[in-house]
Formats: structure tokens, sequence, C-alpha cells
């Protein structure tokens, strides 16, 4: 039996399996900046909600414009940061500090009847609820695309076509993982 046809097939075969395994990588890549687009999407639209939360809250609150503050320096820092940690950190912070928001507006009885207020704590519960999922979906898809690079033979793809590994969205902070403390 003639070498070279087997020579072929095999030569065939391997160019076959790794077009299959650079195809499942980009794939994966793609899903994974999709999700992290799903999750820029949802912090945009909070970052949208803010100034009018601010303006419904500012009559209210003179004497906490230092937590108004933060969060408006906070919105103003997401249009600059660049990378996945960079834009976690600045959510992980806004997050704590629209909380503090939150919890310092039990103590306005009025403020807590306003309706744009009612509005807007729904509209940012339906947010938080929306970035809590996307938050999740982006941390799985990393998690099998950052496998799939790792394991063998698809991690001798990877290295060829130089497939990076993708961080995962995680809380660094840990005072953003405590309840928010008020006190009047």
């Amino acid at each position: 039996m003639p070498i070279i046809p087997i020579i072929l097939v095999i030569v065939v075969l391997l160019v076959v399996f790794i077009i299959a395994i650079y195809n499942s990588l980009i794939s994966l890549r793609n899903q994974v900046r999709n999700s992290w687009a799903q999750i820029d999407v949802e912090l945009q639209r909070r970052f949208d909600l803010i100034p009018n939360l601010i303006e419904t809250v500012k009559g209210y609150m003179k004497h906490e414009e230092s937590v108004l503050t933060k969060v408006t320096e906070l919105r103003s820092a997401w249009s600059t940061a660049q990378s996945v940690a960079d834009k976690a950190s600045l959510e992980n912070q806004l997050s704590g500090a629209l909380k503090s928001i939150m919890a310092v507006a039990e103590g306005y009885p009025d403020l807590k009847a306003n309706a744009n207020f009612i509005s807007l704590q729904e509209e940012l519960a339906n947010t938080e609820n929306k970035l809590s999922a996307s938050r999740v979906t982006y941390n799985n898809v990393t998690t099998m695309y950052n496998t799939k690079i790792e394991i063998f033979p698809a991690n001798i793809v990877a290295s060829m076509f130089n497939f990076k590994h993708e961080d995962l969205f995680k809380v660094e902070n840990e005072e953003a993982k405590k309840n928010v403390k008020v006190s009047f």
C-alpha cells in the first residue's frame, strides 16, 4: 500500500482537527466578548439612571453631599476605564455608593413616598438584577473559554494562535461585600 495517500489522509485529518478546535475557540472568545458587552449595556443603563436619581435625592439629602459626589465621580471615571478589571472595580464601588443612597433614603419618609424616587428605585433594582444575571453569564462563558484554552489538545492550538486568558468578573473590594451600615 502506498504511503503517500496515508500521509495525505493524516495531514487532512490533522488540519480538519485544528480548524475545528480553532473555530470552537473563536466561538467561545466571541461569547466572552458578547457577555461582557451585555454587562456594559446594563452598566450604561444604570449610569444613565444615576443623574435622575441624584436630582431626585438632592433636595432631601443636603448633608449627604459626599455620597452624591462620589456617585458622580464614579460615573465620570467609567468613561475612561478600559479593562474588565478597571470596570469591575468601578462597578463595585458604584454599587456600594448606590446602596448607601438607598439606605440613607430610608430615613426620609417624604423621599421614600416620592413617585420619581420609587420609579428610579424600581428601575435600578431591575437593572441590578439584569447586571447580576449578566455577570453570572460572563463568568460562566469566560470559565468555559479559559478551560478550553488550557486543556489538551486545544491548548496547543490556542498557543499557536495566541489565544489569551480572560479575567473573571469578581468583587475585589471586601467592603463592597458587606452590608451598608446606616446611622443617623
